[in-house]
């Protein structure tokens, strides 16, 4: 889902609306940009050495603007070889935006796309009732970790897909950031989505280690501006809210005593910083790098 949506709301127009939402108030694709211009060439490498074709596989490739900035990056590392990117998405939406912004991309003659409209869980299983699991030289899941029911296994099953030289890229919210701090006290009093759990790269680091995988991590610092939270009515606001408790109309629906107490603790400085007038969340991510 390239920084898709941490849970799904029974209103979907509004789920995807309190996305673009966040999307705009915060520095979470420039904080991916920022790691994709200064880390990820050297992450990459070393990924085609000896190959006549790349291959990427995209876990919740979502619209495709980081997928489009990776691809960019692996063409300048092995300029004119041909790469072949497979995206699993489950949004037929998402799709839809993805395979739009190819064709008004340019420079993409080398690469051959393919979109498999399925959960990480879905491709899976397919690719376990084949004879022989097709090899990758770059994996990566981008803000997706959060849908799977059994990540453990997951991990463990896209690691073993990983070729000679290649990586595996996991981005997730940090356990440094503030949506951990959120998610450990008010977690037990919002409306859960068992299609959605709470992970952040402090789990994800200790699963890794259990499985005994080698990996590298990187934290960024990304903010999200929720000043409009704080004001009454705003419609800016109220979407924030419902993104930052997964749910829907979380503004008019919700216990006052609830949004009360968590409207005190978000303006505290573990969970915001005031800067300019505003109040700005850390929403903090965290860069994993699997090694085959």
């Amino acid at each position: 889902m390239a920084s898709s949506m941490r849970s799904l709301f029974t209103d979907h127009s509004r789920y995807v609306e309190s996305f673009r939402r966040f999307l705009s108030n915060s520095t979470e694709h420039q904080c991916m940009q920022e790691f994709m211009d200064k880390k990820l060439p050297g992450i990459i490498a070393r990924i085609g050495d000896t190959k006549s074709e790349i291959k990427i596989l995209s876990i919740g490739g979502g619209a495709g603007e980081i997928d489009l900035q990776i691809l960019s990056k692996v063409q300048a590392q092995y300029p004119g070889v041909h790469i072949t990117n497979e995206v699993v998405e489950p949004s037929a939406e998402q799709i839809t935006k993805y395979k739009e912004l190819v064709a008004k991309t340019s420079n993409l003659e080398n690469i051959k796309f393919a979109w498999h409209k399925e959960t990480s869980s879905e491709y899976q299983n397919r690719m376990m009732e084949q004879k022989e699991l097709q090899r990758w030289d770059f994996i990566h899941m981008i803000q997706m970790l959060y849908y799977v029911k059994d990540i453990p296994a997951t991990l463990k099953f896209f690691h073993s897909l990983l070729a000679t030289n290649a990586k595996m890229l996991i981005i997730l919210v940090s356990g440094a950031s503030s949506w951990q701090k959120l998610w450990k006290k008010y977690g037990s009093r919002l409306p859960r989505n068992d299609l959605c759990q709470y992970v952040t790269s402090s789990d994800l680091t200790q699963m890794l280690d259990k499985l005994g995988i080698k990996y590298e991590y990187y934290d960024l610092l990304s903010t999200m501006d929720i000043s409009d939270c704080f004001i009454d009515g705003n419609e800016n606001g109220d979407l924030l809210w419902d993104f930052l408790t997964e749910t829907c109309n979380f503004n008019t629906t919700a216990p006052p005593d609830l949004k009360a107490e968590i409207m005190i603790d978000l303006q505290k400085p573990e969970f915001s910083i005031k800067k300019e007038g505003k109040v700005l969340f850390n929403n903090s991510l965290s860069f994993i790098v699997v090694e085959a």
